[in-house]
This record gives C-alpha cells, sequence and structure tokens, in this order.
C-alpha cells in the first residue's frame, strides 16, 4: 500500500536541546574538561559597571570564536549560520533554538579592537 507522509514542517514542536546532543560529542567532553568562568576575569576591566550597552556574555562570545577554530569555520558570519543550525554548537553555548544568537558584528568588533 501507497502511503504519503504528511508535510509537518511547520508544526511547533516543544524538546530539550540536551537531549539532542550525544552523550559522547566532542564539545560536551570539553565542556566537561574545561572551566570557562576564568575569562570573566579576564575581561572584566573592559566593561564598565555603570554605562554602555546591555553586554553579551564574555564565554558566549568566547566560544564561538572557539567553535569556528575547532571546525575549521572560515568566517565569522558563517560560524553563526551554523551556530544557528546547529543544536550541539547552541548546546555549549547554553542557547535554546529558540533563543537569539549573537551577531557576528559583535565578536569581529571585539577581535578587531584587540589588534
Amino acid at each position: 500500500m501507497l502511503k504519503k507522509e504528511e508535510n509537518s514542517r511547520t508544526q511547533k514542536e516543544e524538546f530539550c536541546v540536551e537531549d539532542f546532543v550525544p552523550k559522547d560529542h566532542l564539545l560536551r567532553k570539553i565542556e566537561e574538561a574545561i572551566d570557562f568562568s576564568y575569562i570573566y576575569e579576564l575581561v572584566k576591566n573592559l566593561y564598565c559597571e555603570n554605562n554602555g550597552r546591555p553586554e553579551t556574555d564574555s564565554v558566549v562570545l568566547f566560544k564561538m570564536v572557539f567553535i569556528q577554530h575547532l571546525y575549521g569555520i572560515f568566517s565569522l558570519r558563517r560560524t553563526v549560520e551554523e551556530i544557528n543550525r546547529n543544536v550541539a554548537y547552541r548546546w555549549f553555548l547554553g542557547y535554546s533554538m529558540g533563543e537569539k544568537i549573537p551577531h557576528f558584528v559583535t565578536i569581529s568588533s571585539i577581535v578587531l579592537q584587540k589588534k
């Protein structure tokens, strides 16, 4: 009997990002092995405590560049595109599938300031 599947592309579903990242995924191993909280101490003198735009989490920005280099992604723009689609990358950053990823310009402006 011929069966035709219904299109369910637009169906809204809830799922846990945690459940979609394999237990042996490289990023899980890195997250377990490295305490990235030291980054906050390294960058705290770069931020003003009482004014300015809301900051993007420094660890998230670092991890985005880390993903770029670890997986050989050639540009920050492409890195953000990949993070938008990859559940494991989002898990590593601590983002749900519905959260907006920082714009690539946020990262590139920080990188350019350091040079």
